[in-house]
C-alpha cells in the first residue's frame, strides 16, 4: 500500500553564523509549502527565533518536537539538537558554529537512514570549521557517501529545470585532479549519472555530454593526451553499456555556444569546470543533488554567505528549489517502484524449421 502521509523533509540548519536560518525561514513562512511536504528543521528554536526577530521575518507557527516521528502534517516542526547557550555570531566562522552544523547533520542523517524522514535538505556548512575527529570530509557529499552509501559511490549533480551538471571529481585540489581522472572513474560516474537521470529525473533515454580535461579538448594531444588516452576510451565503453554519451567537448565551447541545452546532462571532469558555468546560468534556482545513493539529499547551490549574514538580503530561491527537487525525486522514485511492482515475465520467441514461432520460455516437454 502506498503511503498517504505527506513527504517528510528534514532540513539541517547548517552554519548558524551564515545565511542558513534566513533562507530556511523565508522559505517556510510561505504556508503553501505545508501543502506539499512536512518540513522538520534540525537546529534550535532559540536560534531560529533570534534570526526571525533580527531579520524582521513574519512569525509563523513552528512546533518543537523531540523526534521526527512526532512531526505532524500541516505544520512546520523543529528539533532542538544544540543547546540554548550556543553562541551566535553572524558573519563569523567559529568552532561553535562548526560543531552545531555537524550535530544537526549527524542526527538528520541517522533519521534519514531509519526512515523517519523521506528526504534531507542541508543548509550550507563551512567546510573548515566543521572539521573534527568525527568529521574529516571535504564536504556534505563525501560525508553522506560514507554514512549512507553502503558501498555505493555518491555523485554530485548541480541542476535546475534547464541544465544538469555532474562531476567526476568533487572537492579535490587542482594539482590532484589529473591523476584522479581515470577511465574507470569516468565510466563509473557515467553509469551513476545515466541511472539518476532515468530514475530520479524521469528521463527515459538521457543524452550526456562529457567535457574534456584540457583546453580545446587537448587539440589532438598538443595540449594534453587525457582526451585521447582516457576520456575517449571511457566514452566508447559507456556506449558499449548502452549509455548515450558524447564528447569530449571543450567546456567553454559547449556552454558558450549554448550547445549544452541539447543534452539532458553534462559530465564535467572537476568542480569549477562544471560549477562556474552552471552557477552563471542558474545561480538563483540551482540545486545541489547527491545522486547514486539509496537516500535523497539536496541543498542550495550557494555557500554560507558570511558577507551578507544577518542583513536580510539573502535570496531563499535556491533553498526553495532544493526542497522542491527533493520532493520531486522522492515522488519519481515512488512512482517508478509503483509501476514496476508486478513486472511481466519477459517472453523470448524464435522460429522453428517450419517457420513456426516457438516460445522458448516454456519447457520443451510441457504440454
Amino acid at each position: 500500500m502506498r503511503e498517504n502521509r505527506k513527504i517528510r523533509v528534514g532540513i539541517t540548519h547548517g552554519d548558524i553564523n551564515g545565511i542558513g536560518y534566513e533562507v530556511i525561514l523565508k522559505t517556510l513562512e510561505d504556508s503553501r509549502m505545508l501543502e506539499i511536504c512536512t518540513p522538520i528543521i534540525y537546529g534550535s528554536a532559540k536560534i531560529a527565533a533570534y534570526y526571525r526577530k533580527q531579520l524582521n521575518i513574519p512569525q509563523f507557527a513552528m512546533n518543537q518536537v523531540s523526534k521526527a516521528s512526532e512531526a505532524r502534517d500541516g505544520a512546520c516542526s523543529i528539533i532542538n539538537v544544540v543547546g540554548e547557550d550556543t553562541a551566535i555570531e553572524p558573519g563569523k566562522s567559529t568552532q561553535v558554529a562548526g560543531k552545531a552544523a555537524f550535530i544537526a547533520l549527524e542526527q538528520a542523517t541517522l533519521d534519514l537512514r531509519n526512515g523517519d524522514i523521506d528526504a534531507l535538505v542541508t543548509a550550507p556548512i563551512n567546510k573548515d570549521n566543521i572539521q573534527s575527529d568525527t568529521f574529516t570530509f571535504p564536504g556534505h557529499t563525501e560525508y553522506l557517501e560514507a554514512a549512507l552509501g553502503d558501498g555505493n559511490k555518491a555523485l554530485m549533480i548541480l541542476c535546475n529545470e534547464n541544465v544538469r551538471v555532474a562531476l567526476v571529481t568533487t572537492h579535490l585540489p587542482l594539482a590532484q585532479i589529473p591523476s584522479a581522472i581515470t577511465k574507470e572513474a569516468i565510466v563509473e560516474k557515467l553509469e551513476a549519472f545515466n541511472t539518476s537521470l532515468k530514475n530520479d529525473f524521469g528521463i527515459d533515454h538521457p543524452r550526456i555530454a562529457v567535457l574534456s580535461l584540457n583546453p580545446h579538448a587537448g587539440e589532438n594531444g598538443l595540449l594534453g593526451k587525457e582526451e585521447q588516452e582516457i576520456i575517449t576510451p571511457a566514452l566508447v565503453e559507456g556506449r558499449d553499456r548502452k549509455i548515450q554519451c558524447y564528447g569530449p567537448y571543450a567546456a567553454d565551447g559547449l556552454f558558450g555556444s549554448g550547445l549544452y541545452s541539447r543534452f539532458d546532462g553534462i559530465l564535467a571532469m572537476y568542480h569549477d569546470q562544471g560549477l562556474a558555468p552552471f552557477k552563471t546560468i542558474a545561480m538563483e534556482t540551482g540545486v545541489n543533488y547527491t545522486a547514486g545513493l539509496q537516500y535523497v539529499r539536496t541543498s542550495p547551490d550557494h555557500g554560507t554567505g558570511y558577507d551578507i549574514a544577518g542583513k536580510g538580503v539573502a535570496s531563499e530561491e535556491s533553498m526553495r528549489q532544493a526542497i522542491y527537487h527533493a520532493i520531486d525525486v522522492v515522488r519519481c522514485r515512488r512512482n517508478e517502484a509503483y509501476i514496476r511492482r508486478h513486472p511481466l515475465r519477459k517472453q523470448y520467441f524464435d522460429r522453428g524449421k517450419d517457420n513456426v514461432v516457438l516460445d522458448l520460455t516454456k519447457d520443451e516437454h510441457e504440454d
